[in-house]
């Protein structure tokens, strides 16, 4: 039912709307663009505070998004679901890298303020060898790349230089520990706008379309019941176009903004021990409002969750504007590189070497990761910028998670396979010999490393869109925004065709304000059994069989934004039938998720996602179609995993004396003394609810030490706590043991809330290593990020007392304004420490 808006509060909301005009006013750079900020910001503002609605408000205060555009109609379960593509890298080392310093060419050109380069162009130039060569410090040396169409644009007077790359000069964000770790490969990509895929990323597919299910059959065909299940025609992705389904009109340039300005989603496959170069260049308009009514045209990059130095971290306060771009810098170290086996002997820890075998890494193999992501991190633009399309995912490859299965018996137990006449000692499986380190997770055997025929990434996520069929967004609520179509790999209710066999799926819940709770059935409601065996990435100590007794339905654990969740699903002896995810959690609003949904309502039809009488993100959203498997299912058997039985990757916690000793802090995260646009607020040890202030050092731990955070929430909102660079060990879960898929995992996402498999409060031991720097924590409801729930902390060398100073920005490059300080940066929650009892 809608309420009218009565004249006071119409007041309220003139007034609420105006103040928004004044903040996008001060985001552009020519007056006309501001104008036009500023009446579309008071025009849509007061569209939508003309009513309220009390029950179900999905999309956010917004109508429905039309399945039927144009005479042609969207329908479940009818488009195929698009596989991820891969980056890929190029390396240093290689001849073709040897014309760099001598290649002059720059981003391709743009014809005015609001467009963006041409795809043919901005393919050519990113085939191109790297150039200019990667510096330690930000190369100033050279002008932005639009200088001239930026000085136009933006009227910079002739005195001002631009810079061509965006990050911070000089020694405080130089790349740290440059030296030790040389950049072996690079990739380098750009943020576009919405355009048909060209084949760019044809030549870096591992499989090559030639491999496992990738591969043709002997004709060259695709399709055939001898081809692989994943074939493309022409081997190429060429020619893909950005719909929501096929018949769904195509996204514009300034609807979707994503790497490369293509589809299919990209992902980046990465070992340990192999450094990383990322060049990300920004191909977005110079003029801000060119972006059909919301994102921002500077950009920061986060790789959610590496352990990575502070200056590649994606801090919000270091983007970069059009025609920029910035060089990130990724070790591809352990945790613990520095402190546990530094002279790289543990067999187990390591990463493939191409040749059946495991370059052996320094660290500490506990803190082996496998399922990564990385996003947008703009200040107050996180929300936008990623629901827009700035995501990717990144699987780590390690000893333990090489990507790669047996392809018999004899090849589990000593590596050699029968016919292979040849020891290859990564492939030998921890199953069948426990001094084996890799786990021999479902994903083929065609490539040394790295096969994705049975692993499987998904993203999910809601979106919404207009009559027209373009993505749109809600800028004005600060609750959370909801779209009521979700979305597989960027495809509503996609299919997908699965083998009966073993397949692993690393789930990402990439929405901006939804949480998602999957239960998986079959056609006629039956409940699938499949084990989880990562947690936000990391592989677990023991894997945890569903459906069980602790979770609610029996599903997944409530997934909040950000969350990855790997699982293995057996679809043996299920040929011919069809298999369901079925998200189960109802959202009311963008506060968060209101309750959990009988899975029996949501499939037979008594709960109606309508959008009036029920959300429209419930129910079923993806569908596998089971085919022939005609191999032997080598891979793990993640029942022989769960607890009582083998173990993945074990704990390695704290010890009592470190915890005993570790400073104690206190994190609330509320909406006391927040404003009207940014509401949202933390309490850091017992004081006040403060905004986003990236000048503000909230906490500084010490490297190489252990502490422990208290996380809190109330109120009855839901907010899942995101802590940037380290993975931590659940110590309690509303001061209980946590259930068995968090108390055997490492996390970097923390839900806090009031939901069945949530609680208020979460404490989690943390130890800080190898870098320093600037880092942040938040709220991952983007929305509440963006609107201020996010605070900055310090990773500091020992001794060290102040801060680093923080980057301003400006088309001119940066330059650096003092940090502050909390009272309690050093000390923490002294009560706290006093008060709690560490756990046995």
């Amino acid at each position: 039912m809608n309420k009218k808006t009565n004249f006071s509060d119409m007041d309220d909301a003139v007034k609420r709307c105006k103040d928004n005009a004044n903040i996008g006013m001060t985001l552009s750079s020519k007056p006309v663009s501001s104008l036009a900020i500023a009446i579309t910001a008071i025009t849509g503002c007061l569209m939508n505070s003309g009513f309220v609605q009390a029950g179900i408000n999905v999309p956010t205060d917004m109508t429905a998004s039309p399945l039927c555009i144009n005479g042609q109609c969207a329908s479940a379960f009818t488009a195929k679901m698009l596989l991820f593509e891969e980056f890929g890298l190029e390396h240093f080392s290689d001849d073709s890298n040897s014309n760099s310093g001598a290649l002059t060419s720059t981003l391709p050109s743009v014809a005015d303020c609001q467009s963006m380069p041409n795809g043919a162009e901005l393919d050519n130039f990113l085939k191109e060898d790297i150039h200019p060569l990667p510096s330690e410090e930000a190369n100033e040396s050279l002008p932005n790349a639009w200088d001239a169409k930026v000085r136009e644009c933006v009227g910079l007077t002739p005195e001002i230089n631009t810079v061509i790359e965006g990050r911070p000069p000089g020694a405080w964000f130089a790349h740290q520990r440059y030296a030790e770790f040389p950049s072996q490969a690079y990739f380098q990509t750009a943020m576009t706008g919405a355009r048909p895929n060209g084949g760019l990323r044809d030549k870096y597919q591992r499989h090559e379309y030639k491999n496992g299910e990738f591969a043709p059959d002997h004709d060259g065909n695709c399709g055939t019941p001898e081809s692989g299940l994943y074939c493309m025609a022409g081997d190429t992705t060429a020619g893909i176009d950005i719909k929501m389904h096929p018949n769904l009109p195509t996204q514009n340039p300034s609807s979707v903004w994503t790497f490369d300005g293509t589809l299919p989603p990209k992902l980046l496959m990465a070992r340990y021990g192999e450094t990383i170069l990322f060049r990300h260049y920004n191909a977005l308009p110079i003029d801000v409002a060119a972006n059909n009514g919301f994102g921002m045209h500077t950009i920061s990059t986060h790789e959610h969750n590496g352990h990575n130095p502070a200056e590649s971290d994606g801090f919000a306060h270091a983007y970069f504007y059009p025609g920029q771009f910035y060089d990130y810098h990724w070790p591809m170290v352990l945790a613990g590189h520095d402190s546990i086996n530094t002279g790289a002997t543990d067999p187990k820890t390591g990463a493939p070497d191409d040749n059946g075998g495991i370059t052996h890494v320094p660290g500490d193999w506990h803190e082996t990761m496998s399922t990564h992501w990385f996003h947008d991190h703009m200040l107050d633009f996180t929300a936008q910028n990623v629901y827009k399309g700035n995501a990717a995912m990144m699987n780590y490859y390690s000893a333990i998670d090489r990507g790669r299965e047996p392809v018999d018996f004899s090849e589990a137990t000593t590596g050699e396979s029968a016919n292979s006449g040849k020891v290859n000692p990564g492939y030998g499986c921890h199953y069948a010999n426990p001094n084996s380190a890799n786990l021999c997770l479902p994903s083929g055997s065609s490539l040394d490393w790295g096969n994705r025929d049975y692993d499987v990434n998904l993203v999910v996520a809601d979106k919404a869109w207009d009559n027209n069929g373009q993505l749109k967004f809600n800028i004005f609520n600060t609750d959370g925004f909801l779209g009521d179509r979700v979305t597989v790999n960027w495809v509503y209710k996609p299919y997908m065709d699965v083998r009966a066999r073993k397949y692993r799926f690393r789930i990402l819940n990439g929405s901006v304000s939804r949480y998602f709770k999957i239960a998986i059935v079959d056609e006629l409601g039956n409940k699938i059994p499949y084990h989880m065996i990562a947690n936000d990435g990391n592989i677990m100590q023991h894997a945890v069989a569903f459906p069980n007794a602790a979770s609610a339905q029996g599903a997944l654990p409530e997934q909040s934004i950000a969350e990855r969740y790997d699982i293995i699903v057996d679809f043996k002896n299920m040929v011919g039938k069809k298999i369901y995810f079925v998200n189960i959690l109802e959202h009311e609003n963008g506060k968060g998720p209101a309750r959990v949904i009988s899975l029996s309502s949501v499939l037979n039809g008594t709960y109606i996602p309508d959008g009036k009488l029920g959300d429209p993100g419930v129910g079923k959203f993806l569908e596998l179609r089971v085919k022939p498997y005609n191999g032997v299912d080598y891979s793990m058997n993640p029942a022989d995993y769960i607890e009582g039985k083998k173990q993945m990757i074990p704990l390695n916690k704290p010890t009592a004396n470190e915890l005993k000793a570790a400073v104690q802090r206190t994190f609330e995260f509320g909406r006391s003394n927040g404003t009207d646009t940014q509401p949202w607020t933390i309490k850091t040890d017992g004081g006040i609810g403060l905004s986003a202030d990236p000048h503000r050092i909230s906490a500084a731990p010490e490297m190489g030490k252990v502490e422990i955070w208290h996380l809190k929430g109330g109120n009855g909102w839901s907010h899942p706590v995101h802590v940037h660079f380290e993975e931590g060990q659940l110590l309690y879960r509303g001061g209980k043991t946590p259930p068995p898929w968090e108390k055997y995992a490492r996390k970097d996402v923390y839900r806090v809330g009031p939901l069945p498999d949530s609680t208020l409060t979460v404490d989690i031991a943390i130890r800080i290593r190898e870098f320093a720097g600037t880092y942040v924590e938040h709220c991952h409801n983007t929305q509440h990020e963006d609107k201020a729930m996010l605070l900055r902390w310090d990773s500091q060398h020992p001794g060290q007392i102040a801060g680093i100073p923080t980057p301003e920005l400006g088309w001119e490059g940066a330059f650096y304004s003092p940090s502050v300080t909390l009272p309690t940066y050093k000390i923490g929650d002294l009560a706290a420490k006093k008060n709690f009892i560490l756990p046995k």
